[in-house]
């Protein structure tokens, strides 16, 4: 396949997948399987591009960070307490992410596991749905310490692929007994400092063969993928809000099983 269509169709996947509980990670991996390519190759680029769709966070929710940003030079309470909870919630990632960074990369080139794991999230977000209560805290500055470290906790088993980092923050709130609308707004904004971290990592780690242009993946393909990933998660984040807030999540958790069983009768080929 030629090399800017896989970039255009990788970022694609990942613009639609990152902020939907169905693992943007787990699908770039299985789109491998699909469309034929070598995943190590393109594993810094699926990363990278990443960056583009955290970009749609930061836009979408530009007066949100300006307020937080402004009230924080006055001492806000309100815009403490917002960083306080972003800050607790990423921590664990932190601390699991560098601990155990080689048996998370150990993972990422085994497929099977993203078919087990979209099954089992599936299941998951369907009891997690049906106890589920309505109510609960709104907006992000009010969740307690506990429920925002809880969060935090739980984000870290998308460690795993296919279980989904959004999928596992977004239930873990509802879990907790976050509102819907705001346990999907939390799960944004803090894949900007997750995401953040991860992608500065692999630059780091990867850092002599993108500065050489070494590889068919260069500056170039990242770019488009970037920029691709931006507008179609611009377009995702707003529908997203919109249905869960109506909806619920029980359509995604069908799709993960959906999407797990065929990936299941794809590998076994």
């Amino acid at each position: 396949m030629d090399l800017t269509l896989t970039a255009i169709l990788l970022g694609i996947v990942e613009g639609l997948t990152e902020f939907i509980p169905v693992s943007s990670t787990g699908h770039l991996m299985l789109a491998s399987e699909i469309f034929g390519y070598d995943a190590a190759t393109w594993k810094v680029f699926n990363v990278l591009i990443q960056l583009g769709a955290i970009l749609a966070v930061v836009v979408l929710y530009w007066r949100t960070f300006w307020a937080v940003g402004m009230g924080l030079l006055k001492g806000e309470r309100l815009s403490l307490l917002f960083v306080r909870n972003l800050l607790l919630a990423f921590l664990p990632a932190v601390i699991v992410g560098l601990a155990l960074k080689h048996q998370i990369d150990a993972m990422l080139e085994t497929p099977i596991i993203v078919a087990w794991a979209l099954i089992g999230g599936g299941i998951a977000i369907l009891a997690v749905e049906r106890m589920a209560k309505p109510g609960g805290p709104s907006g992000v500055a009010q969740l307690s310490v506990k429920t925002a470290l809880g969060i935090g906790l739980l984000q870290c088993l998308s460690m795993i692929p296919g279980v989904s980092r959004s999928g596992a923050t977004i239930m873990g709130a509802l879990a907790l007994g976050v509102e819907r609308r705001t346990a999907a707004e939390f799960s944004f904004f803090l894949a900007v400092p997750t995401m953040l971290g991860a992608s500065t990592l692999e630059i780091l780690d990867n850092r002599d063969a993108l500065m050489s242009g070494a590889g068919p993946v260069g500056w170039g393909l990242i770019a488009v993928g970037f920029l691709v990933s931006f507008v179609v998660a611009l377009a995702v984040i707003k529908a997203f809000v919109a249905y869960v807030s109506r909806r619920g999540f029980a359509p995604f958790a069908w799709y993960r099983i959906v999407a797990g069983v065929a990936a299941l009768v794809l590998l076994s080929r």
